[in-house]
């Protein structure tokens, strides 16, 4: 093999027509790329939106092969950027002209902790664990749900929360790791309980079975209710 052999370097043995199919199998990638996030409930990552997600994974495969494979030609990679390029202008501006593009796209923030409880359906719908979740609220700060007074999932996957004040606070599902919150279906002893699934306060008798009034659960933790510190 010969150093810097620029027909080599540039498009080996293809024909110029190969930069066409290219662009489609750009294209394609892309769309691939977005459909399997999309249908995967991924949200973001960590102030990357899914759209800007789904552009840096596709650039990052092609920008590997091109720096790595001395038998991967430089013209297709530049016109898979190329490619990437104009559907990320196309796209953004599709997002600038239809509200509901962009939310179909990128989503919506949704709300998934409200006056200390679960929004019903909302933490499933997003293919979210509730020890996924609970880990982001204890990373906050959280000890448990009745201190939070509004709980946001951005589009990025970030968790926006609002805090009751420490007078506001009330009884709540612990957040804690499982070791530290057992979980019943039959009550141990007398006491306030938290629904596990929806985070709902009850009082509750011993050796009773209950179902959850709001969301028909039969798993109960004990419930909190310290306060947040300032």
């Amino acid at each position: 093999m010969e150093a810097f052999d620029w027909q080599r370097m540039l498009l080996d043995e293809f024909p110029l027509a190969f930069l066409g199919e290219v662009a489609v199998r750009a294209l394609f990638a892309y769309l691939v790329v977005f459909l399997f996030l999309k249908v995967s409930g991924r949200r973001g990552v960590r102030q990357l939106s899914l759209f800007e997600l789904v552009v840096i994974l596709t650039l990052g495969s092609a920008a590997g092969d091109v720096s790595f494979y001395e038998d991967v030609p430089l013209l297709p990679i530049v016109v898979v950027f190329a490619t990437l390029l104009l559907l990320y202008n196309l796209t953004t501006r599709m997002m600038k002209r239809s509200t509901r593009f962009a939310d179909w796209v990128e989503g919506k923030p949704v709300v998934i902790i409200r006056d200390g409880l679960y929004e019903l359906g909302t933490l499933e719908a997003q293919n979210i664990t509730s020890d996924e979740f609970h880990m982001e609220l204890r990373r906050a700060g959280v000890e448990h749900l009745g201190q939070v007074r509004l709980g946001i999932l951005e589009v990025d996957g970030d968790l926006s929360l609002y805090f009751f004040p420490p007078e506001a606070t009330h009884s709540g599902l612990s957040v804690l790791p499982a070791e530290l919150r057992p979980v019943y279906r039959q009550i141990p002893e007398d006491g306030l309980y938290a629904c596990n699934r929806c985070g709902n306060p009850q009082p509750l008798a011993a050796s009773s079975t209950p179902t959850c009034a709001r969301c028909g659960s039969n798993l109960w933790s004990r419930a909190l209710d310290w306060k947040r510190e300032p």
